[in-house]
């Protein structure tokens, strides 16, 4: 059932659902206009992933921060998507999925308005967590929203729909961010969402049906999620401070070992409360779990090449940002391309053949990139590695998604953006380390530009290595799919 807005304070309306206008709710395309702004949020939401990887070079040094340092400008807002997606999604079936979307759009908005004013990279990344709550109050809700206005039978047409929008958002972010950079500097990224964010609020508020069929209130496991988050945070961490000048072995062992103790907190916590933060049940299904962990190594292998890549342009090949994220672009515009085809080919003959097929693909991609061979070599590289995530995400998704018992599609679909989270901040974290580490020095905001070529070409083994090891998890799946990738 739906709520309705009871009359009373202008507070208390704040916080309930409206229903849309009649002129809106009479239109024949009114459930394409609310699919439309769902779309919105999907493009923002994976556009801010990708658009700032080709600025940290600049922000590092216009900051005066390390690549240890300004790292958690994309590993803050991956940590929040970790710790919150799955409670975020709970809470938007008990108080309202279009009340949550909505006010997903003003916190990703105001967040975005922090962080192109703030002063030096702590307020930065504090903005950024702060981003990643709205980025996740719209992710954890735009399938159950699609779902609730799609018409009878174009249920895959509407969801499609949203997936073209994720993809266009990740291919257009590299692009987008290095024109911004060249024209008006790092904090012009961040600006540009201040007025789509508001023209989203507006619009989910006037298009967006009122939630239906609502659970009721249940316990949420906050200190689950903690805990979870906090291990994330540790465990990057220690990977971030061994990235920097001088570091500490002591420091570097104190914060994984820390990880290491929440880790464990976390797994007896989940033992004692069954399905707070990650469900068991779910966890104890072969094809779940295999899935989970292919999927977690492909974005660890895939948002490792989009922050090396532009290190490696601007630090050794001393491209501006503008022609580094042009470079760049040619990933993910081959991901979204072939995307579609993954998906069909999943349909017709099982999950496998993509999923291992596009990951030997992408290794072979990534092979070439490790080559050094030249721009030619480079955007052949970046064009395979692409259209082999291409094969293996929707396919892996609609697999992860359909080996769930109908009952949990809604946790299914969580713990796929938490794994999501986790394999970003992964690939994030190691890619860095592997970069300084082969590279050698490292000066404020880069490594020194003689050892840009030796970093780029060991991050770009290592991730071709994460790449086969997802495939060969994915070739231990059923050949055959049931029901769109379940086992």
């Amino acid at each position: 059932m739906s709520r309705a807005a009871p009359p009373g304070s202008p507070w208390r309306r704040l916080f309930t659902e409206p229903p849309r206008p009649d002129v809106i709710r009479g239109l024949r395309w009114a459930p394409w206009l609310a699919v439309g702004t769902v779309c919105i949020g999907a493009f923002m939401g994976q556009l801010d992933v990708s658009i700032v990887t080709v600025a940290l070079p600049t922000i590092g040094r216009d900051l005066h921060a390390g690549l240890g340092a300004v790292e958690w400008v994309v590993l803050s807002y991956a940590i929040v998507l970790v710790g919150v997606v799955a409670l975020v999604g709970r809470l938007a079936d008990t108080m309202g999925r279009k009340l949550l979307y909505t006010y997903g759009f003003a916190v990703f908005a105001a967040a975005s308005a922090g962080c192109a004013l703030a002063p030096n990279l702590g307020v930065l990344v504090t903005f950024r967590a702060v981003q990643g709550v709205g980025a996740v109050m719209l992710q954890a809700n735009s399938v159950a929203l699609i779902r609730d206005v799609a018409p009878r039978g174009r249920l895959g047409t509407a969801v499609g729909l949203q997936g073209a929008a994720q993809a266009v958002g990740l291919a257009a972010g590299p692009s987008i961010g290095g024109l911004l950079v060249a024209a008006g500097g790092w904090r012009l990224i961040f600006l540009v969402n201040v007025p789509v964010g508001a023209a989203g609020v507006v619009l989910a508020w006037l298009l967006l049906p009122r939630s239906r069929n609502l659970a009721p209130p249940s316990p949420i496991d906050i200190p689950g999620a903690a805990l979870l988050a906090g291990a994330a945070a540790l465990a990057l961490a220690s990977l971030s401070l061994a990235v920097q000048p001088g570091f500490s072995v002591v420091a570097v062992a104190i914060t994984g070992a820390g990880a290491v103790v929440l880790g464990a907190a976390t797994v007896a916590r989940q033992r004692a409360r069954p399905g707070s933060v990650i469900d068991s049940v779910l966890l104890r299904r072969p094809a779940f779990t295999l899935g989970c962990a292919s999927g977690l190594l492909s974005y660890a292998a895939l948002f490792g090449t989009l922050l090396v890549v532009p290190f490696s342009l601007e630090s050794g090949a001393g491209l501006n940002a503008r022609d580094a994220g042009l470079r760049l672009t040619v990933l993910p515009v081959a991901l979204a391309l072939v995307a579609p085809f993954g998906g069909r080919i999943a349909d017709r003959a099982g999950a496998r053949l993509p999923t291992v097929s596009g990951m030997a693909l992408a290794a072979i991609g990534l092979g070439l990139v490790a080559t050094e061979s030249g721009t030619a070599a480079l955007l052949a590289g970046l064009s395979l590695a692409g259209a082999g995530f291409g094969l293996f995400i929707p396919a892996n998704n609609a697999a992860v998604v359909g080996s769930a018992p109908p009952t949990h599609a809604g946790r299914a679909a969580g713990l796929l953006n938490l794994t999501r989270g986790l394999g970003t901040a992964l690939g994030v974290a190691v890619a860095a380390l592997v970069y300084v580490l082969a590279g050698g020095v490292v000066t404020q905001g880069a490594v020194v530009p003689g050892a840009a070529a030796a970093g780029a070409r060991a991050t770009a083994l290592v991730l071709l290595v994460l790449a086969l090891a997802a495939g060969a998890l994915a070739s231990l799946r059923p050949a055959r799919v049931r029901g769109g990738g379940g086992p």
